[in-house]
């Protein structure tokens, strides 16, 4: 079956508080994207990679792959103006009627190879593979009276990428108005009554957001090479 992976870049990295976007910083001597990118196709060379990055972007990534060498093949896609625009602009760049496709987050760049494995698996037996972790800590319920009460940890996931589908579903599912409540790539594909499948994700997986989170990628990539 045909595999695609869209990973979305086109955020701005605001709070990383650099001069550029958070997906080009280096970590572990290259941009966070080359990471991402890499463990797809570690993963499957056949996976057809899209990158959907801002358009006045491309000429900058380019020059940044000619810097590294980095010569793993993919295809770049204009990004929308938001989150939702943007995966969308991803579905319809491909054009096989049928097959899977992973949705990533390109700032997560240490999701584990088997996570990426097994969403592909779920998604190809029941329609989609939502990677997901168990919380550690105890949470809480806020009231709009300003009052809070305790939640049982255990019936709560925290949801990550990726979130993998079954092709002709999820360009269904993309084909309606945005509205607010779409959070994630799961939520548009429930807007459509369909039940989403959850498979297990790796804590590990953080997303790249701020000054912190670089750090603790170094180290993540210090401790892979031991």
């Amino acid at each position: 079956m045909n595999k695609a992976a869209i990973l979305v870049a086109g955020g701005k990295g605001t709070r990383m508080g650099a001069p550029i976007s958070k997906q080009y910083l280096p970590i572990g001597g290259k941009p966070v994207l080359m990471h991402t990118l890499q463990i797809f196709y570690e993963v499957d060379p056949s996976i057809h990679l899209i990158l959907v990055l801002p358009a006045s972007d491309f000429s900058y990534w380019k020059e940044l792959c000619q810097e590294y060498g980095f010569n793993i093949p993919h295809q770049l896609v204009e990004g929308g103006n938001s989150r939702f625009q943007s995966v969308r602009n991803g579905l319809d760049s491909i054009t096989w009627a049928e097959g899977l496709v992973a949705i990533h987050d390109g700032v997560r760049p240490f999701v584990a190879k088997e996570v990426i494995s097994n969403s592909f698996l779920e998604a190809e037996k029941s329609g989609s593979g939502i990677a997901v972790i168990a919380l550690k800590d105890s949470i809480r319920k806020l009231g709009d009276d300003g009052k809070s009460c305790y939640q049982e940890r255990q019936y709560f996931r925290l949801v990550q990428t990726p979130q993998t589908f079954l092709l002709s579903k999820i360009k269904k599912a993309f084909q309606v108005t945005e509205i607010q409540q779409f959070t994630d790539d799961a939520t548009v594909y429930e807007h459509q009554g369909w039940q989403v499948s959850l498979i297990a994700g790796n804590p590990e997986n953080i997303k790249i957001t701020t000054p912190e989170d670089l750090q603790y990628g170094e180290f993540l990539l210090s401790q892979s090479k031991k």
